[in-house]
């Protein structure tokens, strides 16, 4: 069942950028008195799901979910009609169209991405907020957990104070910070530390697995998950939920410091100090010979770590104007990340590459549960990173398409139907390459 749902908001959002996308080059074309042949959401090699001939268009839905596409007169594109182009131009056509005219209608759906990423960003801005646990407000430092986190020589108490020279406002965002960035600066018992991120830093990230716990924790207290069976302190006035505050008068302020204080109580019986809700109690304890208490630590929200005053959380609310530029400020965030991202992909020592997916990938980002504004969240960052791609300069996609129409502007020459043809047949092989390699490495992550 969560299956289900996360592949049907995957091609629920799938299908309104496609559709969305295509509508970018579809509007701008009619509006030039350029014939459109076809508005495809996905692909109809051989056959067509559903289609319908509406005035000169056909509409319709294809059986390969790879994308689509709109077909227009005169134009090389994924249909590779060579027979067209061999006929005397008609003026309906697109190679008919000035190069100004042909260069917006390429670059219609890019537009429309970025337009509709933006517009869903500042929406959800006005909607919902921001609410986040603000890096600064962990005075204590990071929980250090993790044995990459450690051979990035980070401690726990450590205080990061900046990714590349840059301020990190969300704790949650540190570690895409860490993917992107290049070095850091920590702040530790005082003093200020500048440390380099590895090169091959995405590479260890990802030969973690995918069961991998988070690479910064904040710091929690000890609050008790599970009190085990055979603990020594089972019938104990101990009770899940509390929250162990000191031992025999040593403060206990994070449960990473618990295991210090009781290695120094080895089978001996102490007298511990609980939060339990409002009420404040002092219980006896007996420590186990190996330093133990026999329960099960459990983290609890950051909502009631705020009310028992640990940490202060950040909640925005935007009105409708202010929710435009914090919904800008989003959208540009996403974009420059990503391309800081795709850049270490095509550097082979970061190893990035092996984070490269498909489907599998994209899909598994929904929530498993349905959720109006993760599902928004994630459709305007896909809708942005669609647009981004469709720009790379690279035949059969539309950037490739950019790049030959401003070489017309610029030089008065137009490339031939020939070299066109043969640069979609070479930005195919690219894309088919890339797609087989993004959705392979899917696969062998499956089965690994």
């Amino acid at each position: 069942m969560e299956i289900l749902i996360k592949a049907s908001q995957f091609i629920l959002s799938l299908s309104l950028l496609i559709v969305l996308h295509e509508l970018g080059h579809f509007i701008p074309a009619k509006l030039f008195k350029t014939r459109v042949e076809k508005f495809y959401l996905f692909f109809d090699y051989k056959f067509s799901l559903i289609k319908k001939k509406v005035g000169e268009t056909v509409y319709g839905i294809g059986w390969i979910p790879l994308g689509g596409y709109v077909k227009i007169s005169g134009m090389i594109d994924e249909s590779m009609d060579k027979e067209q182009l061999q006929q005397p131009v008609q003026p309906w056509e697109f190679r008919a169209k000035p190069a100004w005219q042909r260069l917006i209608i390429m670059l219609g759906g890019v537009f429309v991405n970025f337009v509709l990423g933006i517009f869903i960003y500042i929406m959800l801005m006005w909607a919902y907020g921001e609410q986040y646990l603000p890096n600064e407000s962990l005075k204590d430092g990071v929980w250090v957990q993790d044995s990459l986190a450690s051979n990035l020589g980070l401690e726990t108490g450590d205080r990061i104070l900046t990714v590349d020279g840059n301020k990190v406002e969300k704790f949650s965002a540190l570690t895409l910070e860490f993917i992107n960035g290049s070095n850091y600066q920590i702040e530790r018992n005082g003093e200020v530390i500048e440390k380099e991120i590895p090169t091959n830093f995405i590479s260890q990230l990802m030969d973690r697995g995918k069961d991998a716990g988070p690479l910064l924790y904040p710091r929690y207290p000890f609050t008790i998950g599970q009190i085990s069976k055979d603990s020594p302190n089972f019938n104990s006035q101990l009770k899940v939920k509390d929250i162990i505050t000191s031992v025999n008068g040593n403060k206990i302020n994070y449960y990473d410091e618990a295991e210090a204080i009781l290695a120094n109580y080895k089978g001996e019986k102490v007298s511990a100090t609980v939060l339990r809700g409002n009420e404040t109690k002092t219980i006896d304890l007996q420590v186990t010979n190996e330093g133990k208490i026999g329960v099960v630590f459990s983290t609890i929200s950051f909502k009631d770590l705020e009310k028992i005053g640990y940490y202060t959380l950040a909640n925005k609310e935007y009105s409708f104007l202010e929710s435009i530029p914090a919904g800008w400020n989003k959208s540009w965030k996403t974009l420059t990340d990503y391309v800081k991202q795709l850049k270490k992909i095509f550097n082979p020592s970061t190893g990035a590459y092996k984070g490269l997916g498909g489907f599998i990938s994209i899909g598994s980002i929904f929530p498993d549960e349905w959720s109006a504004q993760s599902f928004w969240n994630i459709t305007a960052f896909l809708s942005i990173m669609l647009g981004f791609m469709n720009l790379l300069p690279i035949p059969a996609l539309d950037g490739g398409h950019v790049v030959f129409t401003l070489w017309e502007m610029i030089t008065g020459k137009k490339p031939g139907d020939k070299f066109l043809e043969y640069a979609q047949v070479t930005g195919f092989i690219i894309l088919i390459a890339l797609l087989l390699f993004a959705n392979g490495n899917d696969i062998f992550r499956l089965f690994n």
